[in-house]
């Protein structure tokens, strides 16, 4: 099994915040100009556990030196409150942390429940068009939005969704240790094939 390390959280998502006008999503940021699209990198953190749950992580962001420490500090201290109650399924859960290039930074949480159902839950930090309080990466808050994830915060899924099947679903025996260290391996978020 892949080395893990044991976090603990003192602080919560904050509350979730508003985005744009009520039944209107917020306004696509400006994408540049046609071509400028980018992959970017992908890094696997060991798992850790949090609140009872084995998380997997990764980390994307375009910056090859990786996530600023307290950006990740504070994105993990928010993850205990994206995460489901426990249900029975094996305690399971990736994580995606994005630090954009603006400002922004973002923490995917896809938990496992009843037996092989997605759960996702969210954070934002530093987008205020998103109901983030201000600029600051490090002030999470969970929007209210029904997206899953971004060009560069998918990748992952697949991946995850194979490793479950093979380790949880299809063995005889379910091995939760085996899929805790069976992760996408670090390169970028995409020209995989």
């Amino acid at each position: 099994m892949a080395s893990t390390t044991s976090l603990h959280s003192n602080g919560s998502s904050g509350s979730a915040g508003s985005a744009g006008s009520a039944g209107s999503p917020p306004a696509p940021p400006a994408s540049g100009s046609p071509g400028a699209f980018r992959e970017k990198f992908l890094t696997v953190p060991p798992p850790v556990e949090v609140a009872g749950r084995w998380i997997k992580r990764y980390h994307v962001t375009s910056d090859p030196t990786g996530i600023e420490p307290a950006v990740e500090r504070a994105a993990y201290a928010a993850l205990p409150g994206l995460l489901p109650e426990p249900d029975g399924t094996p305690p399971a859960t990736f994580v995606v942390l994005h630090r954009g290039a603006d400002d922004g930074a973002y923490l995917n949480a896809y938990s496992w429940v009843w037996d092989n159902v997605l759960h996702f839950r969210g954070a934002a930090a530093g987008q205020p068009v998103l109901g983030c309080p201000d600029r600051d990466p490090t002030r999470f808050v969970s929007p209210d939005l029904p997206w899953i994830g971004c060009v560069w915060e998918l990748p992952p899924i697949l991946h995850e969704r194979d490793a479950w099947v093979r380790h949880l679903l299809a063995p005889d025996v379910p091995d939760l240790k085996a899929y805790v260290a069976d992760s996408l391996p670090e390169g970028t978020t995409g020209d995989r094939s």
